[in-house]
């Protein structure tokens, strides 16, 4: 058995709507997989879809993480200092992105090299468990992978506009109750993350 190790370098905004529908982007710049954005759905009423761009993203996210049905369509993402534009067949999202949160400044402090190291991630995780409900930077998968969320800046979403299937997601509310997509949801408060996530496994 080999163990892997596959490091995800990018940026992840969350954000509730009054909907009840729950949207995570993930901004991928550099990973195993190349450069590409997924969306994970949590509509009010529970049911978990996955927004990729191809089947190879498919595949690996529904390895680690669960779904009640995935799309695969295409997807873009724009993104500033100030905005993201998400586009898709299935859903139109605008986030106006504010500024940068009390803990974005700590993350700050700490050495980037150390911030998204897996042995940080776990040295936090006590903290993150207190200081952020729902939030885990240290926890187990699907299929056994092991994930480790280092966190090196976090700003916040100041407001946002979209549609899901046509339907208006309302008003920008907090990510609340938390996503059930794996072990951790993104911070209560809709923000965007910079974050090195790692995932090891086994083949």
């Amino acid at each position: 058995m080999t163990r892997t190790r596959d490091r995800f370098q990018g940026h992840i905004a969350g954000v509730g709507s009054s909907s009840g529908t729950r949207v995570v982007v993930g901004r991928w710049h550099t990973t195993p997989l190349g450069p590409f954005t997924d969306v994970l759905v949590e509509k009010g009423g529970g049911h978990r879809v996955l927004l990729a761009p191809s089947d190879a993203v498919a595949d690996y996210v529904t390895s680690t993480y669960e779904f009640d049905e995935v799309r695969v369509e295409p997807l873009s993402c724009t993104e500033s200092e100030s905005s993201w534009t998400v586009r898709s067949d299935s859903l139109s999202l605008d986030l106006t992105v504010g500024s940068r949160m009390p803990l974005g400044w700590l993350l700050r402090i700490v050495p980037r090299r150390v911030g998204a190291s897996p042995t940080w991630a776990r040295i936090v995780s006590p903290v993150a468990r207190r200081v952020m409900p729902g939030v885990r930077t240290v926890g187990t998968a699907l299929e056994g992978r092991q994930e480790f969320y280092g966190a090196t800046d976090l700003r916040r979403i100041a407001a946002m506009t979209g549609q899901m299937d046509g339907e208006p997601l309302g008003s920008l509310a907090d990510i609340d109750p938390p996503c059930r997509f794996g072990f951790s949801s993104t911070p209560r408060t809709p923000s965007v993350t910079t974050v090195v996530t790692t995932v090891v496994g086994s083949t």
